[in-house]
């Protein structure tokens, strides 16, 4: 038996997974064929699409759409009311739907009212700022900001800014530039 919470007023269709300990509030939505981790938060009034794969511990806040192609990894934030596309050319008379693959990797935070565009990955704890328009790749620990959004920093896993030599001033990890972006130092 199922060991979840879903909210009367949310709508749940059929062949939908859902994981231990997740709790889906008011005027959700989840389309069937999706699939929900354990531990994870979806607050008031989100959508997942059918083929959607959401990991475990993540939170989704209020008024976020999770459309097909998109792919969300454990413990990743996805603050209220950003937003993810995916159809690069959309058109409302089109009958042939391509949709472009969005991948959000472990640990990653997406601010409130942000947007990510389709055929894009937001890297593995990289933390995009609220109101960014993210149109290209964002590298493993990186913080992006603006529109379009470009890289300012960086950031630690624990989501503190990394000082100049980066380390972090919080919890002390240190870090060093690879070809893919940050990475921890042992």
């Amino acid at each position: 038996m199922a060991d979840y919470f879903v909210h009367e007023s949310s709508v749940i269709d059929d062949c939908v997974k859902i994981g231990d300990d997740t709790k889906i509030w008011h005027f959700c939505h989840v389309q069937s064929h999706a699939v929900i981790g354990e531990r994870c938060t979806l607050g008031q009034n989100v959508y997942v699409a059918g083929d959607v794969k959401i990991g475990n511990d993540v939170k989704i806040q209020n008024n976020v759409s999770v459309y097909e192609g998109v792919t969300i990894e454990d413990s990743v934030f996805c603050g209220p009311s950003m937003v993810f596309t995916n159809d690069l050319n959309p058109r409302s008379a089109r009958t042939v739907k391509s949709y472009e693959k969005t991948l959000v990797k472990f640990g990653a935070s997406i601010g409130a009212n942000a947007t990510v565009v389709c055929g894009n990955t937001v890297g593995k704890f990289a933390f995009v700022a609220a109101g960014a328009v993210v149109v290209r790749d964002v590298p493993d620990y990186a913080l992006v900001a603006g529109v379009p959004a470009r890289q300012i920093g960086w950031v630690c896993a624990c989501g503190q800014k990394l000082n100049a030599s980066y380390s972090c001033g919080l919890c002390g990890k240190r870090y060093e530039i690879h070809d893919e972006g940050m990475c921890e130092t042992r």
